[in-house]
């Protein structure tokens, strides 16, 4: 009687547990296919970005000693590097886009494409002047001189280069991330504009175009500010554009590769245990 009752009341209990724990097993599961959905078309999508940064091969015709470090916070990235060359002239270039992961992905591969096309369309032309089009270019992209509901504001930041072998000049142009050239062991900064690609402004100003004479045995470097804003260090602070430029003067001497496996040393050693923040890009030339 009472004790049928309390049996017959465990017996429910138990068997609701078990509904609830199966059902909770099924959620998981559930969640676990998608997240692993998810993961593939990731993992997918970065190929696909791998696939539309230059290739090795092209990389090596073109800047010759050079290296790259290419560090993505996530599986994809909102940096990337550009090269392109014509009879006369050998472009290069790194880009940070607005944000990381999946989001700076598409707007990485709207960079790359869009230097593609105004580079072609161009007989000649200035970096500034790349970069001037390149801004219109994402405007009217992303429609952000518009009126739209959803206009977007994203954009990025960019280091662009022209060299002419003929002249034995560079030139320079920048939005927001700077040039940084050593030269018989001086480290000279090429500052950039603060003028947005993207993120859009009624301002019509005009990029500065640089112009640089440069030697054999320059070393340039361009590069985002994932480096120098990454925390770290026993005080958990950034680490800092000055002790940045310090550390590339101190290596400058080394082999491109071994400039890269330093750099990256470097930045692990500093971080720790602590996430990095950021995508983190460093290209470096040296000039041959």
């Amino acid at each position: 009687t009472e004790l049928s009752k309390l049996e017959k009341a465990k017996e429910r209990l138990e068997f609701e547990v078990e509904k609830r724990t199966e059902e909770i097993r099924n959620k998981n599961r559930e969640l676990e296919t998608q997240k692993e959905e998810i993961q593939s078309s990731i993992r997918y999508a970065s190929r696909i970005q791998a696939a539309v940064l230059p290739p090795k091969k092209h990389l090596d015709t073109i800047l010759k000693e050079y290296f790259i470090l290419n560090k993505p916070r996530d599986i994809v990235s909102g940096d990337f590097y550009w090269t392109a060359h014509n009879n006369t002239h050998t472009f290069f270039s790194v880009g940070d886009c607005t944000g990381h992961g999946v989001p700076g992905s598409f707007m990485s591969m709207l960079g790359i494409s869009s230097l593609n096309d105004i580079v072609k369309s161009l007989p000649d032309c200035t970096a500034s002047s790349v970069l001037d089009l390149l801004r219109k270019r994402i405007h009217e992209s992303l429609h952000q001189d518009s009126d739209r509901d959803l206009t977007t504001y994203d954009g990025m930041d960019i280091g662009l280069c022209i060299m002419d072998p003929q002249t034995n000049t560079i030139q320079f142009a920048a939005a927001h991330n700077p040039l940084y050239l050593i030269r018989d062991g001086e480290l000279h900064t090429y500052r950039a504009d603060k003028i947005d690609i993207g993120r859009y402004s009624v301002e019509n100003v005009e990029f500065t175009n640089h112009l640089i004479r440069y030697q054999k045995n320059d070393i340039l470097y361009l590069f985002t500010d994932g480096y120098a804003d990454q925390f770290g260090g026993p005080k958990g602070r950034k680490y800092k554009s000055q002790r940045f430029r310090d550390f590339l003067v101190s290596i400058h001497n080394k082999s491109m590769e071994e400039q890269r496996n330093l750099l990256d040393q470097e930045i692990e050693s500093y971080r720790g245990n602590m996430p990095q923040i950021d995508d983190i890009m460093v290209m470096g030339i040296r000039i041959s």
